[in-house]
């Protein structure tokens, strides 16, 4: 296993593995998934079905994306309990957001029980004009490259990835059994680090529905990519907003859904 940190994360069980009508017994390796408690200033906030890894970036990434805090800088402190549970964050909040999470909680459409408050006509946010620009091949290559270096995906198949990628060719990522927590960790490492994902683009696993799309809006990330479909709502959500939402990006293809001007053009 190239990453030892990973293996902590990971289970062997024994299964049936079963080829036409012959089986045999053969060892195989699940995904941990736990509860994860947040407590924002000495308060439960909520709590997440999740791989216990990037905790602190989960619940920030989670807590911004929902607007209950606006500013990486509005957080004083950020604590992970010894067995990796509870985290526990210390910052300035907006009440409202904060209310309306508890009082307006929708069941998403997505994996792993997401959940959100805020992810609505609640939370006005201006239209992104940011004029980041990207080649076609430069995306064909990260998506190749997003599905080789997956490697809790790779052991168990049981996960989903988000990756921002950064005009200098850095990129950030992070994986999770839910791709809502894959999102919101790969934006909390943003985060905790001060990069500004303005000028970023957002590689993700599975379909682009509209919660999905929000929470790149929400970060005013410019570009949305995954190898799968949006959603119609998805795709409404991203013209209105103003976000470049990229589906069924496999080998040299791509479907460009809303504001194709941000992908350069052969007479660009």
């Amino acid at each position: 296993m190239e990453n030892l940190d990973n293996e902590k994360y990971l289970k062997k069980i024994i299964i049936d593995k079963f080829k036409g009508d012959e089986n045999k017994q053969v060892e195989d390796l699940t995904i941990e998934e736990a509860r994860l408690r947040v407590f924002l200033n000495g308060t439960k906030a909520i709590s997440m079905m999740c791989i216990p890894k990037d905790q602190d970036a989960h619940a920030l990434g989670f807590l911004m994306s929902e607007d209950v805090i606006s500013e990486a800088d509005d957080v004083k402190k950020i604590t992970i309990s010894e067995k990796g549970l509870r985290v526990d964050i210390e910052a300035k909040i907006n009440e409202h957001s904060l209310q309306n999470l508890y009082k307006e909680k929708t069941l998403t459409s997505g994996c792993g029980g997401g959940i959100t408050g805020n992810l609505s006509q609640d939370v006005e946010v201006t239209f992104n004009q940011t004029k980041m620009k990207i080649n076609p091949q430069t995306i064909y290559e990260e998506v190749k490259k997003f599905y080789q270096d997956s490697e809790l995906y790779n052991l168990t198949g049981c996960v989903h990835k988000a990756m921002l990628y950064f005009e200098n060719g850095k990129t950030v990522s992070a994986e999770d059994i839910g791709r809502h927590n894959a999102i919101d960790k790969a934006v909390g490492k943003c985060k905790l680090a001060k990069i500004d994902t303005k000028y970023s683009i957002l590689f993700v696993s599975g379909r682009l529905s509209s919660e999905m799309v929000i929470k790149a809006i929400m970060h005013k990330i410019p570009i949305v990519v995954s190898r799968t479909a949006p959603t119609n709502l998805g795709v409404v959500t991203a013209h209105e907003h103003g976000l470049t939402l990229i589906g069924f990006a496999r080998g040299q293809k791509m479907n460009v859904y809303t504001h194709s001007g941000r992908i350069i053009q052969n007479d660009d």
